[in-house]
């Protein structure tokens, strides 16, 4: 798998240029039904705005893409907006901006920008996540080992879910391309102890530092 990025929580940003009002709220979709219901609850929230564009992107090669200018000139608002998801290498993702029109007009080269720049916005407000190829698997230990594993876990920024019973199980989901690494540490840390169990492969998502 290619990595690509995602949202994974909406966000919203808004900018003003002349007056106008834009305002881009931008969602996680999974096809294109869901895509088409949230343009309609953005239209029924901002029912007074005189324009909804969007553009949206579903698959892991954008498989599907679509665009709208909704009444804007050809190509001012609908490509720039989908030009925002494309070179971030954005996928399953929704962007709807909503326009206020301020009385004057902004021009070609103006619209683009402005639809671009705020569409940006709402990208920078919503949770992005990086998605690769990973692993899911239990890790079984003694307490005598549970320190030892929880230090490497931090020095590669490994999180788990831990359950303490007879022994510690600890459920992890990690990239895949650290896990021979992490597996001969916790090997050498524990003489060997630490019991791994069935590995499973998944996409992995982990957050992006902003």
């Amino acid at each position: 798998m290619e990595e690509y990025l995602m949202v994974e929580a909406p966000g919203q940003g808004e900018i003003v240029e002349k007056k106008s009002r834009f305002i881009a709220n931008v969602f996680s979709v999974r096809n294109e039904e869901e895509a088409l219901a949230y343009i309609e609850e953005i239209k029924k929230k901002y029912w007074d705005a005189r324009h909804h564009c969007y553009a949206f992107v579903i698959g892991k090669n954008n498989e599907i893409q679509r665009f709208s200018d909704d009444g804007e000139p050809q190509g001012t608002a609908g490509k720039p907006i989908l030009e925002v998801l494309a070179k971030g290498n954005i996928h399953n993702t929704l962007i709807v901006v909503t326009r206020y029109f301020g009385g004057t007009l902004l021009g070609t080269g103006g619209l683009v920008r402005a639809y671009g720049q705020s569409a940006k916005a709402g990208i920078e407000n919503a949770k992005v996540v990086r998605v690769c190829d990973g692993v899911s698997f239990q890790l079984n230990c003694d307490y005598n080992s549970i320190g030892k594993i929880k230090y490497i876990m931090a020095q590669m920024n490994i999180m788990a879910e831990e359950e303490y019973g007879a022994d510690v199980a600890l459920h992890i989901n990690m990239r895949k391309q650290d896990f021979e690494l992490f597996k001969n540490q916790v090997t050498d840390a524990t003489g060997g102890k630490a019991v791994f169990g069935e590995i499973q492969s998944i996409a992995y998502k982990e957050n992006i530092e902003k």
